[in-house]
């Protein structure tokens, strides 16, 4: 017979539910609590925002403009520690097995995060693993630009020029496996234009070289070739973005040209390292996004070929997950192999 003073079973499970019911909400009182003051103590020191490149470039120069301008709006210096070498791969490499405490993070370039791991046996990371998205930075425009004395002016003349040609046409770009050079041999998948790739060590040399006439093609980004457009000098052929290039509002897209969906930017953007805390990746993003709503930090990225493209977290992974799958089969069929 059991004891008069022990509760009926159903009463003690009630109690016993009730008491689990509490604790976890306790719990989770106690961690939206610490994840706020985590959020709130962010950033408890300067930040260093690595460079994967050498001081004086594009990405390198939009880097300090958003290191600026964050660290007026966090309360904190964002030092920028340039760290070049093998394509991007050193300094990726540094910020992947960094702390994962918002205190070091990664100026991402899409040449480094989506081709390189295509283009080198070994880059010692993993885009899609090592690394916590906080959001884009911006888009700069391609542009596909040839010199006045090529017979072709639009897309569709300058594929069927190059395929009557036995050499081909040959395209001047930054160098192998940059993102003008992915573009070029997407180019020539998608169409079978007879296109030969003319790698130099900058997008400086190749504009040169058709400037001169050495070439008959250069792509490259808007910024460089923007001049020379204007000028007379070179001849706008189309640019590769979904929308026409605001410096160059008269230049067709290559989707207008006849291409569905071929739509090629290289872009910048803020990583940090994987298993960074939410709250840490969130307050990034908002202040990014604050950054990139600036009219004035618009107008001088602009000046630097980039497009701001303010957003989420989410997205911009899925930019790069995109990115990276589909460069790697455009990698694939060309053959393509760092230097």
């Amino acid at each position: 017979m059991p004891n008069k003073t022990t509760p009926p079973r159903r009463q003690w499970l009630k109690v016993a539910l009730s008491t689990c019911m509490m604790a976890a909400a306790c719990t989770g009182l106690a961690l939206s609590a610490g994840t706020a003051a985590a959020q709130a103590a962010y950033p408890a020191k300067p930040i260093r925002l690595v460079v994967p490149f050498a001081v004086g470039g594009v990405t390198d120069t939009s880097g300090r403009l958003i290191a600026e301008q964050l660290s007026k709006r966090l309360g904190q210096q964002v030092i920028v520690d340039n760290k070049p070498g093998a394509s991007g791969n050193i300094g990726t490499q540094m910020v992947a097995a960094a702390e994962p405490d918002g205190h070091t993070l990664l100026l991402a370039f899409d040449g480094t995060m989506v081709i390189n791991p295509h283009v080198f046996p070994k880059v010692g990371f993993d885009t899609a693993k090592d690394f916590a998205p906080i959001g884009k930075i911006g888009d700069a425009i391609l542009i596909l630009v040839s010199h006045p004395g090529v017979s072709a002016k639009t897309l569709q003349q300058v594929i069927t020029l190059s395929k009557t040609q036995s050499g081909g046409l040959s395209y001047g770009t930054s160098g192998t496996g940059g993102t003008p050079h992915i573009a070029g041999e997407l180019l020539k998948q998608r169409t079978g234009a007879n296109l030969t790739h003319i790698p130099y060590k900058g997008g400086g040399q190749a504009l040169t070289d058709v400037l001169g006439g050495n070439i008959p093609l250069v792509y490259t980004a808007v910024a460089g070739a923007f001049p020379h457009v204007k000028s007379g000098k070179l001849h706008a052929v189309a640019v590769s973005s979904a929308q026409r290039a605001p410096s160059l509002p008269d230049v067709p897209t290559f989707i207008e040209a006849g291409l569905n969906d071929f739509d090629i930017n290289s872009w910048v953007g803020l990583l940090a390292p994987a298993k960074t805390p939410r709250a840490v990746v969130d307050k990034l993003n908002t202040e990014l996004n604050a950054v990139l709503n600036d009219p004035a930090v618009r107008e001088r990225l602009n000046t630097l070929g980039i497009t701001a493209s303010p957003g989420g977290p989410e997205k911009f992974g899925r930019d790069m997950a995109r990115d990276l799958s589909r460069y790697a089969a455009v990698v694939k069929a060309a053959n393509i192999k760092a230097e």
